[in-house]
């Protein structure tokens, strides 16, 4: 049977997996899958893991398509070793005049990227996959920038790295491994690992991951970072939004955890979320400052509301948030509300606004069996944002470290050069033409350089001779 008409058994997925692994994400295992070679067909099949929009995206990364293709030829010598090792043995034939077994498309992008695997001293079959080998060795660090901080690079990266690959018996090694367990492979294309009957490894995100550490006896439990809240939850929302005749978000920043709110807003679909008339965050002096980012990850109008402490060891956000919602309720005509926190000092505002509808968004860490079992008896809606899709969240904790490195900053350093320039001349009682200025602030002052020291101190030097 001709394996590459032959439909992959290990893109089979069974009834356990659609459960256990449910919700999941595919970001991870589409770029994977891209990299190692998976078929395109399998991308543009709406029915498979790999999305097609991710394909396109990497398909314009020229780091991204050379290790694909290289992969690609490499898993064709694997799986037509026999074949072509006898062509080249008995016929003479180089693997270039092979198309019927090696993707000639492949070679032509390698070559347009600049990128050449064959060699003429290459006269054995092995020595062309040492050679591919050498170069996804080289290069498979180009594409970590793909791959998210979180995740392990290195259990990444070595899936396109064949063990011993560098010498013939590596090679031979690992092809017999694939022969063997060549049903087993994802798609059938060849990666570095242990092969046992997993199904599809790369059937979704929250599978892959948490195999790809089982593989190097690790555990992975950030599982917000590769699922998503499911289809029931964002429907609430949805419809708890849509039967409101107005809607304010509440926060509460002492008790909520503003890089996975802004996962959870990220996370919701606009066009249901544009009925909310604003976000208010009420936060105490002491709260993190990263929620001064979150109107950076949404459009919806957010007010912030800093709030003092009478006595150091009292905060004053419950009540000015518990004041707040009924004004909004009695004044501003708002109907619902979405709190945002997982304390349970709320209980009370939502118990005395009898005629407001409540939707409550919690952590499954910070939040009480107690409040959960009475918003459930009270048959109030509540979700945790523990479960929103948080992979991404990456720009929102570097936009909040730049926006407090800037404001650091700005507080630390006020360094004007013309005034420094001008002060240095006249405590030194130096006298130059404006031409003069001209000519030392071009070459000397403008051309400083910034050293930092291992201690982490700022160092300003100028060049000069």
């Amino acid at each position: 049977m001709d394996v590459q008409n032959h439909e992959p058994l290990a893109n089979m997925t069974s009834n356990e997996d659609k459960v256990t692994y449910r919700n999941s994400t595919y970001e991870i295992v589409s770029k994977v899958a891209y990299l190692l070679g998976v078929p395109k067909r399998i991308f543009e099949n709406e029915h498979e893991a790999p999305k097609l929009e991710v394909y396109e995206k990497l398909e314009q990364e020229k780091a991204a398509r050379i290790i694909r293709h290289l992969c690609i030829i490499r898993t064709a010598i694997e799986r037509n070793f026999k074949h072509i090792n006898g062509k080249m043995v008995s016929e003479y034939r180089s693997i270039l005049s092979m198309p019927e077994y090696i993707p000639p498309e492949s070679i032509e992008q390698l070559r347009l990227d600049g990128v050449s695997f064959f060699k003429n001293s290459s006269k054995k079959l092995y020595q062309h996959i040492v050679e591919i080998n050498r170069l996804i060795s080289d290069r498979i660090n180009n594409c970590k920038k793909y791959f998210p901080l979180w995740l392990n690079w290195q259990y990444v990266k070595e899936l396109f790295i064949m063990p011993d690959g560098l010498q013939e018996s590596g090679t031979k090694a690992a092809a017999s491994l694939y022969y063997q367990y060549r049903a087993c492979y994802p798609y059938q294309v060849y990666m570095n690992w242990a092969p046992k009957d997993e199904g599809n490894v790369l059937y979704n995100d929250k599978k892959f991951v948490t195999l790809l550490y089982q593989w190097h006896d690790d555990y992975f439990t950030e599982y917000s970072k590769v699922s998503d809240a499911g289809s029931y939850i964002k429907g609430s929302i949805y419809e708890f939004i849509a039967t409101s005749e107005k809607v304010v978000l509440v926060v509460d920043c002492e008790n909520s955890d503003p890089y996975k709110l802004c996962a959870t807003l990220k996370s919701l679909d606009y066009q249901h979320t544009q009925k909310i008339a604003s976000i208010i965050l009420f936060d105490d002096v002491h709260t993190a400052s990263a929620w001064r980012i979150l109107e950076s990850f949404t459009k919806i109008p957010v007010e912030h509301i800093l709030i003092e402490r009478v006595k150091q060891n009292k905060s004053l956000v419950d009540i000015m948030l518990t004041a707040r919602a009924c004004q909004e309720h009695y004044k501003n005509n708002v109907d619902s509300f979405v709190i945002v926190s997982s304390d349970s000092d709320y209980w009370g505002l939502i118990s005395s606004l009898s005629e407001a509808r409540f939707l409550v968004m919690i952590e499954r860490g910070h939040s009480s069996p107690d409040l959960r079992n009475a918003l459930l008896n009270a048959g109030i809606f509540y979700c945790y944002i523990d479960d929103f899709y948080s992979g991404d969240s990456e720009d929102i904790k570097m936009s909040a470290l730049y926006k407090e490195m800037y404001r650091y900053i700005d507080k630390a350093v006020q360094l004007n050069v013309n005034t420094m320039f001008e002060e240095a001349l006249r405590t030194t009682r130096i006298e130059m033409s404006e031409a003069e200025k001209k000519q030392f602030m071009a070459q000397h002052i403008r051309t400083m350089q910034m050293f930092i020291s291992p201690e982490g101190e700022v160092v300003l030097e100028f060049k000069h001779k």
